[in-house]
């Protein structure tokens, strides 16, 4: 940029020309970039108090001997958990914060963690990464940050990734299969190929993961075919190609989508997502027993009160819940009208309705209103 330009008088005033043209080295205080009370500081010193050891034993490479030295588990899941605090989910993402972002600059000292590093640690160590969700949710626990006094427990429709065009029904998920076996043997020996010996892996790679989609498809189909009675819902079940576990559910604007239903439970008092499934359940009420129990398997007690909305309202999970000793708050009136549409599909007349009996608790009897006003 020049140093100089015209003003409005004509004169030319002189200016700091900006270079940016240039390369800077400038100290940097790696300590100082965030400040004391920082979120990265707690979840550094949180994944410093957990049992880390199952993390270490892929790693291949000791102390006297050549090798390149192991990025530290205890890095990588501090900066998982400091990405999914600011909903960054993508490995590329989180990569690309660690060049620039203050919290990740200072988590790994200034170094950039590639995203093949922490995309293959967050694949390899799945069920331990489980596993230390729960160990958490102990420390939380532990320090009187999660009572369970009162647990919030909701599903959400959660889309696929796939589309309702993608569902297909048995023949014609089977002749895609048999096309994509035709094509992997097509493919022959990479090496043969005109093109690199990395696109023709890649392409292999590609058919055989479609391959095996397809191979998923079917199965699913079946599972489909068992909850159905119809005999001709039955034949016109269909599975999805690319995304063979999702199920068409219903979805908040009335419309319909390949989706998953995520069930999630949040304690009361911190605020902490303390259980979390992911079922391909349609509707919600059956899912309230589930919940309870991943509550109980992560904390190791089960909730003193679930509040839940109309759609766990059933007489099933009232009884289910009262046999736990625990507290059911939900808005009577949603699940009345569910059991209203129960009736009506059983063909019993609305004078007979639930609410047209009381109970008397000193006999443990019920009396129906209608036949003492027709005596």
């Amino acid at each position: 940029m020049t140093g100089s330009e015209e003003a409005s008088d004509g004169s030319r005033v002189r200016l700091k020309a900006i270079n940016r043209q240039q390369l800077v080295l400038r100290p940097v205080d790696v300590e100082k970039l965030i400040e004391e009370d920082h979120p990265a500081r707690a979840i550094w010193e949180l994944a410093g108090q957990l049992d880390l050891s199952r993390f270490y034993a892929s790693i291949q490479v000791v102390e006297g001997e050549a090798g390149r030295s192991a990025t530290a588990p205890r890095l990588l899941i501090s900066l998982w958990l400091y990405a999914y605090s600011c909903g960054v989910s993508s490995a590329r993402e989180l990569s690309r914060l660690c060049q620039y972002e203050p919290a990740c600059q200072w988590l790994t000292g200034m170094e950039v963690i590639n995203h093949h590093t922490l995309s293959d640690f967050r694949v390899a160590h799945q069920e331990a990464l489980d596993d230390l969700f729960t160990q958490l949710l102990g420390v939380l626990s532990a320090a009187g940050l999660i009572t369970l006094e009162q647990v919030m427990h909701d599903g959400t429709k959660v889309r696929a990734n796939a589309g309702v065009d993608t569902f297909r029904r048995e023949e014609r998920l089977r002749a895609h299969l048999e096309a994509a076996r035709q094509q992997v043997e097509a493919m022959g020996d990479p090496r043969s190929e005109e093109v690199t010996k990395r696109v023709a892996a890649a392409r292999q790679r590609a058919l055989r993961e479609r391959r095996k989609r397809l191979e998923e498809a079917l199965k699913q189909l079946e599972a489909i075919r068992a909850a159905k009675a119809d005999e001709e819902a039955k034949q016109q079940a269909r599975a999805s190609m690319t995304d063979p576990h999702a199920r068409v559910m219903k979805q908040p604007d009335g419309g319909y989508a390949p989706s998953y239903n995520v069930q999630v439970s949040t304690d009361g008092a911190a605020g902490a997502i303390v259980a979390v499934g992911v079922t391909q359940a349609g509707s919600d009420y059956r899912e309230l027993e589930p919940g309870v129990e991943r509550v109980e398997k992560n904390l190791g007690c089960a909730p003193k009160q679930m509040v839940v909305d109309g759609g766990f309202v059933s007489r099933e999970n009232i009884l289910a819940l009262d046999e736990k000793h625990i507290e059911l708050v939900g808005p009577l009136e949603e699940g009345r009208a569910q059991s209203a549409g129960q009736m009506q599909r059983r063909g019993v007349a609305t004078e007979f309705y639930p609410e047209a009996f009381t109970y008397d608790a000193g006999t443990d009897t019920y009396t129906c209103l209608r036949s003492l006003h027709t005596r």
